[in-house]
């Protein structure tokens, strides 16, 4: 697969589906926001706007897929993330999804 194609398909597949690629990030590392938006734009090279990720990670938190905690670094107050066993279910869900649709 030629590295084009290959980035052409993993950034449509995180546009369509951010909400679990923010689980799947999330599940492997609690995390805060801007360290989620780094993460994103890093890993799957997709800028991400504030405006995009904090309402998708209070809808996320308000369906009981994620948690989050006030967590003081420095100076500075993070909301830290973590995954819940209601979104660690949903991501079980999404990977037998997946192998489905591949065979």
């Amino acid at each position: 697969m030629s590295e084009s194609h290959r980035k052409e398909i993993v950034q449509r597949i995180v546009k369509n589906l951010l909400d679990i690629q923010l689980l799947r990030l999330i599940d492997a590392q609690p995390l805060w926001g801007y360290g989620i938006k780094k993460k994103v734009e890093a890993e799957f090279h997709i800028k991400l706007r504030h405006g995009a990720l904090y309402p998708m990670l209070n809808n996320l938190e308000k369906q009981g897929f994620l948690t989050s905690r006030s967590e003081q670094q420095g100076r500075r107050k993070r909301k830290v993330y973590t995954v819940t066993e209601n979104g660690k279910e949903y991501l079980r869900s999404y990977y037998s999804i997946l192998r489905e649709q591949l065979k």
